[in-house]
Formats: C-alpha cells, sequence, structure tokens
C-alpha cells in the first residue's frame, strides 16, 4: 500500500538546465502508475501568477530593484498556492512545479551577490507568504554554466531578463542552489544535468521511487 500519493515535487536549477522537459517525463511516470498530477510552473502557474510573471522576466535587465523583483515572485507564489497547488493536492493529486522558492532564494537571495537580499531576508519573506508548507521533494538539475545559459539562450526566441544577466549572476545561481541541497539533503537531491534526457530522467525516476513511493508494511 503507498503511504501517500498527493506529493508537491519541485524543479530547480540553472537556466537551460531542463527542469520542464523532465518534470513532464515525470508527471507522465507517475501518471502511468496511477498518480494523478498536476504540472505548473512559477512564477506562474495561475492566471494572477501569470500577468506578475510577465513583469517579471520581460523587459530590461535593471527593469526591477532586487526588493521589488522578490516582492512580486512572492505575490506570484501566493496566488499560485491559493488557485492551484493547494486545491490540487486537496484533490489527491501529486503537483510538479517547475521552480519554487528555492529560485527565489538562488535569485534575489544571491544571484546578485552583494545586492542580493541574502537568507534570513528570503526566509522571513517566505514564512509570512507560505507559512510551513514545503515540498516532499526537490530535484536540483546541475550544469555547467556556460553550458546551460547557452541552451537557453537557443532554445528561446524570446529571451528573458535573468538569461541576459551576466555569467557571474549565474555562477551565484549554481553555488546558491548547491547550498541548498547541502543544507537540506532530506529535502534535495543534486542531479546531473549535462547528460541525455534518458539518463537524467531515470536517475530521477529513481530518486522518487526510494524517497516518495515507499510500501507501507
Amino acid at each position: 500500500m503507498i503511504v501517500k500519493q498527493n506529493f508537491f515535487i519541485t524543479f530547480e536549477g540553472g537556466e537551460g538546465a531542463g527542469k520542464s522537459t523532465q518534470a513532464k517525463l515525470l508527471a507522465e511516470f507517475l501518471e502511468g502508475g496511477g498518480f494523478p498530477c498536476q504540472l505548473t510552473r512559477e512564477p506562474g502557474g495561475s492566471a494572477g501568477a501569470e500577468e506578475i510573471r510577465n513583469l517579471v522576466v520581460k523587459g530590461d535587465v535593471a527593469r526591477w530593484d532586487v526588493m521589488t523583483e522578490a516582492l512580486l515572485m512572492f505575490a506570484a507564489r501566493r496566488d499560485h498556492l491559493i488557485k492551484t497547488v493547494w486545491p490540487a493536492l486537496k484533490e489527491g493529486k501529486t503537483v510538479i512545479c517547475d521552480r519554487f522558492s528555492d529560485s527565489t532564494m538562488a535569485y534575489q537571495g544571491f544571484g546578485y551577490a552583494d545586492r542580493g537580499l541574502g537568507q534570513e531576508t528570503i526566509e522571513k519573506m517566505y514564512q509570512i507568504v507560505v507559512g510551513d508548507f514545503k515540498p516532499d521533494l526537490t530535484i536540483i538539475l546541475d550544469m555547467p554554466v556556460e553550458s546551460g545559459v547557452s541552451r537557453a539562450l537557443k532554445r528561446d526566441a524570446n529571451v528573458n531578463r535573468y538569461e541576459k544577466m551576466g555569467l557571474d549572476f549565474h555562477h551565484n545561481l549554481r553555488e546558491a542552489f548547491l547550498k541548498i541541497e547541502k543544507n537540506e539533503p532530506d529535502r534535495c537531491v543534486v542531479i546531473n544535468a549535462d547528460r541525455s534526457i534518458e539518463e537524467i530522467s531515470s536517475d530521477i525516476i529513481s530518486v522518487v521511487r526510494a524517497r516518495l513511493l515507499k510500501a507501507q508494511s
């Protein structure tokens, strides 16, 4: 007997790491095993949050200061949770989300180096907006910065603000995500994303089986 079905699984990592592809493949695997899934993303995932997404990811690199960005991200997150994530979990679905709060920690917390808000500020904002709710499992897709950014720029005709930021910013992101996993190994796992789609997906499925799909004796 399965312990539960309504897991909340998030995918994190730098630009071009393949999060959307792997989230879709995981959903297909779980649904094939009888786990109804809700695929979603951040920023976005609900009507209001998608409107905020357009404000955040489009426009000039210097469009917002980092605090404004973080406030927009958390506003989008609140709407996303209320309208999409929490209702889906209540219905018994497993929610698979392309980015969640770890991206806010990495991008607005540390991506801007000395201009970043830092861990304490992001954690305080999280507690106010989200509370104690957190993912059951977070999969961090890791790959060399130059490869990821190059892949992102090639695939996307409408390059977003973050993809246009300098390599120092993206190196800060990678270091932040690895630090998050080191601090929370029970929730997070790092997967090498510099391989074939099939190899990455196989490793993710193995992790999900080991960490979440536990049989109850």
